[in-house]
């Protein structure tokens, strides 16, 4: 792990579905704080409790559960893994209390019932939206919306390599750091612009896997020796 963020606190806001809960276990065992936070204090309980039981056999680590106003005022990395349709509503209540920190926004703009076409949002992605409602006061952060839950969750290999946007090097740095701790290789992929790539080869994934009956289709970068 790297020391820049050994002793951080990060907190999963509406991290209660399959993705947070995935990053919650893998981050928790690499000996991170992880927080998971909700609209409902009872469901960050009950999904602190699950992956709890998971981390038993590898760490004595504990996830804990907290609203989200609460987890947001706690945590030094924020990350934000709700769907789409919550996104605004929860960027709103969000609004002042991030400032000074880094949010990493794992939301992908699907639009059901069409969710393998491409469905990028007025601002051009799903994180600019974010630096719009939050302001420059957040250093904002794109990455994992690639990555299966299957492959967080279950502990699997995985060629599936992560892109990391962000709205300067030094937050792409720390959050390529926690690429690398939650098992993947990360790729700086250059200013917040090009969030809207990694967003919207989601929904390309998801037609490959509905197509070829996979589960975790995913993205390689060739060409480059690290």
């Amino acid at each position: 792990m790297a020391d820049n963020i050994a002793a951080k606190v990060i907190s999963i806001l509406g991290g209660t579905g399959k993705e947070g809960k995935g990053l919650a276990y893998q981050w928790t065992k690499a000996g991170h704080t992880v927080i998971i936070g909700s609209r409902s204090q009872e469901k960050a309980l009950a999904a602190a409790d699950e992956v709890n039981q998971k981390l038993a056999p590898f760490t004595d680590l504990r996830v804990t559960g907290l609203e989200n106003d609460a987890a947001a005022e706690k945590c030094d990395i924020a990350v934000l893994t709700v769907p789409f349709s919550a996104h605004v509503p929860m960027l709103e209540s969000l609004r002042g209390k991030l400032d000074g920190k880094i949010l990493i926004d794992v939301t992908v703009p699907i639009v059901p019932p069409k969710v393998t076409k491409v469905q990028l949002p007025v601002a051009g992605s799903a994180a600019l939206e974010t630096r719009a409602i939050l302001g420059e006061g957040v250093q904002i952060a794109s990455a994992f919306q690639n990555i299966s839950y299957d492959n967080l969750w279950n502990d699997r290999d995985t060629e599936c390599e992560v892109l990391v946007t962000g709205t300067g090097k030094e937050t792409r740095a720390v959050v390529l750091e926690l690429v690398k701790d939650a098992g993947l290789i990360g790729w700086d992929a250059g200013p917040l612009e090009n969030s809207l790539v990694a967003e919207a080869l989601t929904s390309i994934l998801i037609g490959i896997n509905r197509q070829y009956g996979v589960e975790g289709s995913g993205i390689r970068i060739t060409g480059v020796h690290r």
